[in-house]
């Protein structure tokens, strides 16, 4: 037992391998094959991750939360430093401890030590930056050699997605893979076959990829900055004219890899002060009590849960006694919608620019394929749904198929794209449209 994949999600984190009767997810919480992408350090003993890590903050212990770990790559944070204690720990740091508990429960699962990985990756980390985002895997690269995985290659979500699905299909079609995760949104189409399954150079199969910055995440700062942070006093007015609450800081307590830049003792102060400035100061002891107890993961929990509980029954009371004893306030599918239907849009909007460049039309499409948390947004589903009216929609694993696809990668001999991969390097600059060539004709791509 070498090789496995690993898709490090912005939400959740899943661990594939191949068994005896094909490839399957191993078990890293209790039965769970989903390990939730967050780790507790608590003031005294070992690192939580997981439920476990949530599960302990929630219940009051003491201690630093840190979720959505995968949204720092490809930004300047993971180079920094972050207080955990009364030491500081890097980002790096973090990510690693995190993935190094990922990395010995599934070979625990599997009864042997992996050394090979084939690693999920976004088919952009970053917006716009194909310099940024080139350094985002190298990150992501140097991380899993430092907990001891030794030949690590790449593989687009999407793409591992389609691994999966191609264990089903019967013919050759068409199909668009929709991964909505937590961070990103991701689109690849692809000729999927089960003739072709087990090639390893499937290049010639993968007609484009496509991608953006914006997953489940976002639809839960949006709803907590239009719907909780009003209650917070976000927007409210200061007694000098023209001036209201500084809107940095709500961005920052909506935004769960930003949350913890808050518990630095100087935020606390400046709402304090601002408190004695606002017009409605009621409504800034809530945010100051929110920062000054270190609350704030816990209003974004309970944010996430409500976004999720809209989407399955349509309407949910959200509880805000973890700011204040009988505070709560109602959420609809339409207050939902209102407030981040613009995103969804902006989801679907990558659809048309993935076909453009397969050189296809909405109809030539057989198949949708559907993976990703996000997916169960009703409006989302839609918005991607519309964009290919005519193909079979098809429900993958929500949180495994990606998982599930890069277990199927890792069994593959993939030396020759390796070569091809290497020689690339040397031949395209990393400037201009470098990140763009390679993601197009090698998908599969070896740090």
């Amino acid at each position: 037992m070498t090789a496995c994949g690993l898709d490090f999600g912005t939400s959740n984190t899943t661990l594939g391998f191949i068994g005896a009767d094909g490839p399957q997810l191993a078990a890293l919480e209790g039965q769970a094959d989903t390990l939730p992408s967050a780790i507790f350090f608590p003031w005294s003993g070992e690192p939580l991750v997981g439920r476990a890590a949530m599960a302990a903050y929630v219940g009051g212990q003491q201690g630093r939360l840190m979720r959505s770990l995968k949204s720092v790559l490809g930004t300047s944070l993971v180079d920094e430093m972050t207080p955990v204690g009364r030491s500081r720990l890097g980002f790096r740091a973090v990510i690693a401890a995190f993935l190094d508990a990922a990395k010995t429960r599934g070979e625990a699962a599997a009864g042997g030590a992996f050394t090979q990985v084939v690693l999920g990756r976004p088919v952009h980390f970053v917006d716009g930056d194909p310099a940024g985002d080139a350094r985002a895997q190298e990150v992501l690269g140097a991380i899993a050699r430092d907990i001891g995985l030794e030949e690590i290659s790449f593989q687009f979500e999407p793409i591992a997605a389609s691994l999966d699905y191609e264990r089903q299909v019967a013919g050759e079609e068409l199909a668009l893979i929709a991964d909505i995760g937590g961070g990103t949104s991701d689109f690849s189409i692809i000729r999927v076959s089960r003739g072709h399954a087990g090639r390893a150079d499937r290049a010639s199969d993968i007609l484009a990829n496509e991608g953006v910055r914006i997953g489940g995440t976002d639809f839960d700062r949006q709803l907590s900055l239009a719907v909780v942070m009003p209650l917070l006093g976000h927007r409210s007015p200061l007694k000098r004219k023209g001036l209201s609450m500084p809107a940095g800081i709500y961005q920052d307590l909506a935004t769960w890899s930003s949350i913890n830049r808050l518990y630095d003792g100087r935020t606390a102060r400046t709402i304090r002060e601002l408190e004695r400035e606002a017009v409605q100061p009621e409504l800034v002891s809530r945010l100051a009590r929110a920062v000054e107890d270190e609350r704030g993961h816990g209003l974004a929990l309970d944010v996430e849960r409500a976004k999720i509980q809209v989407a399955e029954a349509g309407e949910t009371m959200l509880d805000l006694a973890v700011l204040e004893a009988g505070l709560s306030v109602g959420v609809a599918h339409a207050d939902l919608v209102g407030h981040t239907g613009l995103l969804a849009d902006r989801i679907a909007a990558r659809i048309g620019s993935c076909l453009a460049t397969a050189g296809l039309v909405a109809d030539q499409i057989d198949a949708l394929f559907l993976t990703g948390g996000s997916t169960r947004l009703a409006h989302v589903r839609a918005a991607i749904c519309a964009c290919v009216p005519k193909a079979r929609v098809i429900e993958g694993d929500t949180f495994g198929s990606v998982g599930t696809g890069l277990a199927i990668a890792a069994k593959h001999d993939n030396a020759k794209l390796a070569e091809a991969f290497d020689y690339a390097l040397q031949q395209i600059s990393v400037e201009g449209r470098f990140a763009e060539l390679y993601l197009r004709y090698f998908p599969m791509s070896f740090y």
